[in-house]
């Protein structure tokens, strides 16, 4: 492309707004001074004057000047008309002719010349093969463009395919509105004719892209809207219909009006409610924003507002009532009657029945009646009663429900349970609270905080309800397996009363004075037609449970009262009775045996004690060591803790091997292996240290442990023996094991204390304070 050197002076006319290419027509109004003294000398010489567009979008009557505000490429122009319109205005009307870049902007008599350089867009024939390429290809995308919906005119459409110069083409096609101001400048602005083809190409097929989406789009929601038009017809229909056989009444909406109209609701919920139903009223029948708004509306009248059960608390018929179904647990039925005693006197001398002060959370093994005791203070003051399991819960929304925004949205676990008791002050039982989940969801045991505060549950607003209801009244409850596994801020709301594993004597009585007789009436059996004796039972704990409860146990007996059934079934007897000979031919041979102790003192093999989720149990912990380079193996599934207590009593066997009489050397020459049976049991805590240094004691010093003996406690450094936990569980486990002699830490024997006699008087304890006292008990005197 070859460039006009010299150099015209033009009238300057700037646009806002507005970009003129070669050979396109443009009309506007020019309203300030100097632009009309500019197109009126363009008309009184040759017509002609140099058009060229401002950088921002400024009002065109402003009087702004400079080179500054002006982009630097315009277009030579004639003027073809001018009207004089009222004010002094004028509408001009020109066709562009050529590009041209300004030089200099000069300003004389208030009127702005511009020194141009003119542009040859001339391209010489023939054309190039990519130049027929692409004037083709801007053809056939430029008809894709008008087919796809473009506001082009049909004569457009035809007088572009007819144009062979690609200039022209492409000013045609940018100059008849297709992009923006600043895109047209762009399109002016450059100078290589390929270059202008490739670019209006892209930019038609990015337009059409847009066009076809668009009209996509408009096609679904005309779609809709004749569908939605549709449904509205037909619902009009059946009104009409309705009507002309009297059946449209409005029966559903005009009960549920009522129901909430008979609710005692605040003013807040009053406001809500009466404005949900005049949406219900508005909504076409059938939609699914009617089906939402019944929901909510439902939910709201069917929640018990200011329904309260009255409380009906005599501390005799609660003693009965905690007796009637749970044998011993004497101090936790005495707490229950202290509950209930101050309870009773706060409502009778002030009338404040808020349930107040911490939350009672009883935590003990599976199956020792945990959530049963929960029901039966729920009898015993005449509430309902509701149970909620906590295990697995991860999301907070399961608490305080999900918001209405979301597709299915329903109340939270609380206010649902509050529903289904029709009440709102029942026993409100929150089981397994240690089996808490936390995800990305939420934190359910951060929700749970407001729900167990009494200073703020009187206003819980659950998230879907999104009202204020009181639970204030409510009495929590919680239960738990072992409470350190409960966070830290919900222990700090309640209150801990400890369930302690069952004596084999107390099952006995469970089984004696309750489970049998339950199962038999449950299994359709006469009163007295299936008994069992005292062997049998003890047969049936011994041999076929391993718990800290009685839920097996009850299993087996529902087992062989069944059993039972189907012989009277085949005999035709009237009367079973089982004994521990019957219980072996109904259950099969014998699940469980005693871990018997060894007879005779061993090297290395130490009883140890150890308390878990489902009860206690008793633990060989063996100890041998063999050639190596004093590296210490430990093995049996142990937990952290456990193994830093066996790093524990190695540094203080090391420490002590001149009283103990180890030669050093064993130390570096020998390797040592602790091992815990029972490999598939995860095993942790800290009260093994005692045991796992007799054991290493016996295997270095060569001097045999004694099999009779059962010890636990928690050892320091400088040969303390720290107090542990679980001591009743411990020592129905030395005791199921035919253990006679215990070594417990010394503070640990107020805890044996509390022991049944039954139990206490089976063992001889030695209390212990120092490892030495250990090891005295426990190892034989004279060396091997």
């Amino acid at each position: 492309m070859e460039q006009n050197l010299n150099l015209r002076s033009l009238p300057l006319l700037p646009l806002s707004g507005a970009v003129l290419l070669p050979g396109n027509l443009m009309n506007f109004d020019v309203r300030s001074p100097g632009g009309a003294r500019a197109v009126d000398i363009a008309v009184h010489a040759d017509r002609e004057l140099f058009v060229l567009s401002r950088k921002d979008e400024g009002d065109e009557g402003e009087e702004q000047e400079g080179a500054e505000i002006l982009h630097t490429v315009g277009t030579t122009a004639t003027v073809r008309q001018v009207l004089h319109l009222p004010g002094g205005n004028l509408r001009v009307i020109v066709e562009g002719l050529k590009r041209a870049k300004v030089h200099q902007i000069d300003k004389k008599d208030g009127i702005l010349y511009a020194q141009i350089e003119e542009w040859d867009d001339t391209v010489s024939k023939p054309y190039s093969t990519e130049m027929v390429a692409l004037i083709r290809a801007v053809k056939e995308a430029f008809a894709r463009f008008g087919h796809s919906g473009a506001p082009v005119a049909s004569e457009l459409m035809k007088s572009i395919q007819k144009i062979k110069d690609p200039v022209q083409l492409v000013d045609t096609i940018i100059g008849n509105g297709l992009p923006q101001a600043k895109d047209k400048q762009r399109f002016l602005e450059e100078e290589d004719v390929t270059t202008r083809l490739n670019m209006v190409y892209h930019l038609l097929l990015k337009e059409t892209a847009y066009l076809d989406w668009e009209m996509l789009m408009k096609a679904k929601v005309k779609s809709k809207i004749d569908k939605d038009q549709k449904d509205y017809y037909l619902r009009e229909q059946m009104r009409l219909i309705k009507e002309e056989l009297g059946e449209d009444n409005d029966d559903a909406l005009e009960d549920l009006e009522a129901k909430l109209e008979a609710l005692p609701l605040n003013q807040e919920a009053r406001d809500k409610v009466n404005k949900e139903l005049d949406r219900l009223s508005r909504t076409p029948i059938g939609s699914p924003e009617s089906a939402v708004l019944e929901n909510y509306l439902d939910t709201i009248a069917e929640l018990p507002w200011g329904v309260y059960t009255k409380d009906r608390i005599n501390l005799k018929r609660a003693r009965r009532i905690l007796d009637q179904d749970h044998y011993g647990m004497e101090e936790v039925k005495e707490r229950i009657i202290e509950y209930l005693a101050v309870r009773s006197l706060r409502v009778k001398n002030s009338g404040d029945d808020k349930m107040k002060g911490s939350i009672l959370c009883f935590v003990g093994p599976p199956g020792v009646g945990k959530s049963s005791i929960v029901k039966a203070i729920a009898q015993a003051m005449d509430r309902k009663f509701v149970q909620l399991s906590l295990g697995g819960v991860r999301d907070e929304a399961e608490i305080f429900g999900h918001r209405r925004t979301y597709v299915g949205a329903i109340p939270g676990h609380i206010l649902t349970g509050i529903r289904r008791a029709g009440s709102m002050n029942p026993v409100f039982l929150l089981d397994e609270i240690d089996k808490l989940g936390r995800d990305f969801r939420g934190d359910p045991a951060s929700a749970l905080l407001e729900v167990l505060d009494s200073e703020q549950n009187a206003h819980f607003r659950d998230h879907y309800l999104d009202l204020p209801f009181d639970l204030s009244r409510v009495m929590f409850v919680t239960t738990a397996n072992t409470a350190s596994q409960i966070p830290r801020p919900l222990m700090d709301r309640m209150e801990i009363i400890e369930l302690s594993s069952y004596t084999e004597e107390e099952k006995l009585q469970i089984a004696k004075k309750h489970l049998v007789k339950k199962r038999v009436a449950e299994n359709g059996l006469m009163p007295g037609s299936v008994t069992v004796n005292d062997r049998a039972i003890r047969q049936i704990i011994e041999g076929y449970t391993r718990e800290a409860g009685v839920r097996n146990l009850s299993r087996m007996i529902d087992k062989v009262v069944r059993k039972a059934a189907v012989e009277m079934i085949e005999t035709g007897a009237v009367k079973i009775r089982v004994n521990a000979k019957k219980v072996i031919e109904y259950l099969g041979a014998v699940r469980f045996t005693r871990d018997e102790p060894f007879k005779n003192p061993i090297v290395g093999v130490v009883n140890g004690l150890a308390y878990t989720e489902i009860g206690g149990e008793m633990l060989q912990v063996e100890c041998v060591t063999m050639p190596g380079t004093g590296k210490l193996n430990l093995t049996g599934q142990l937990g952290d803790v456990m193994k830093e207590s066996a790093q524990a009593a190695l540094s203080w066997v090391r420490a002590h091997q001149k009283e103990l009489s180890i030669d050093n050397e064993k130390f570096e020459k020998l390797d040592i292996h602790v091992h815990v049976p029972e490999g598939a049991v995860p095993k942790d805590g800290p009260s093994a240290g005692v045991t796992m240094v007799t054991a290493l004691s016996s295997a270095f010093t060569g001097r045999s442990v004694r099999q009779d003996i059962a010890m636990t406690g928690e050892i320091t450094l400088t040969g303390r023996v720290l107090p542990i936990g679980g001591v009743k569980e411990k020592v129905l486990a030395a005791f199921r094991a035919g253990i006679k002699r215990l070594c417990l830490p010394k503070e640990n024997e107020k805890d044996f204390a509390e022991l049944p006699e039954d139990i206490r008087k089976n063992f001889t304890v030695h209390y212990v304070s120092a490892i030495e006292d250990v090891l005295k008990q426990a190892l034989i005197e004279e060396e091997l």
